[in-house]
């Protein structure tokens, strides 16, 4: 029985202990408060004015490169017309010939159309990149700057804050200072490099 109580003491005392340590590290760590904020990704980027430009310039390059193909298509049709209205008086050889030469044409304008398009994707990539980065490096100053511990970010096809205290959404105020923070040459400056 002597056995039994001490037994039941000892454990009595290791709960204590065991309680103690938890209580003074949740203390500690209620000193060390975690502050997190969340954004909404997609209206960051829809409404920061280096999303604007750079959007601006590439429908800027696309109807650029889509009027130059559209100048080339014309061409080909004209010459496709006219090959159909003469070809009546052509003979046999220069019929095949004329045929090759038109899709030869065709399959060259057909190339340009792919590169062209892999060339605007690219392009825009490029500046996605570059948007993303402006903005990571910016929202990693910004978080610093509040004494945010997290910033985390959310979009509609994402949800990866389910539920965010709308004080805590400070979409609108980073809006605000990265398009106060916005410098038009930036973009350029990375393309280049």
């Amino acid at each position: 029985m002597f056995f039994y109580i001490c037994r039941s003491n000892f454990k009595t005392i290791k709960m204590k202990k065991l309680i103690t340590v938890l209580s003074i590290i949740l203390l500690f760590t209620s000193c060390n408060q975690v502050k997190i904020a969340h954004v909404d990704v997609e209206e960051i980027l829809k409404e920061y004015k280096g999303s604007k430009k750079a959007e601006e310039e590439m429908k800027v390059q696309s109807e650029k490169m889509s009027a130059e193909l559209d100048q080339l298509a014309n061409n080909f049709q004209q010459k496709v017309q006219e090959y159909q209205k003469n070809s009546k008086s052509l003979s046999e050889n220069t019929k095949k010939q004329k045929e090759q030469e038109l899709m030869q044409e065709q399959q060259q304008i057909q190339q340009r159309q792919q590169m062209a398009q892999q060339l605007v994707q690219a392009e825009g990539q490029k500046k996605i990149d570059i948007i993303n980065e402006d903005i990571e490096s910016f929202l990693t100053d910004y978080a610093k700057q509040k004494g945010l511990t997290y910033i985390l970010g959310t979009s509609q096809q994402t949800k990866s804050v389910m539920y965010g205290e709308k004080s805590l959404d400070i979409t609108e105020e980073v809006i605000s200072a990265l398009n106060d923070n916005y410098k038009p040459d930036n973009t350029e400056e990375k393309n280049e490099e």
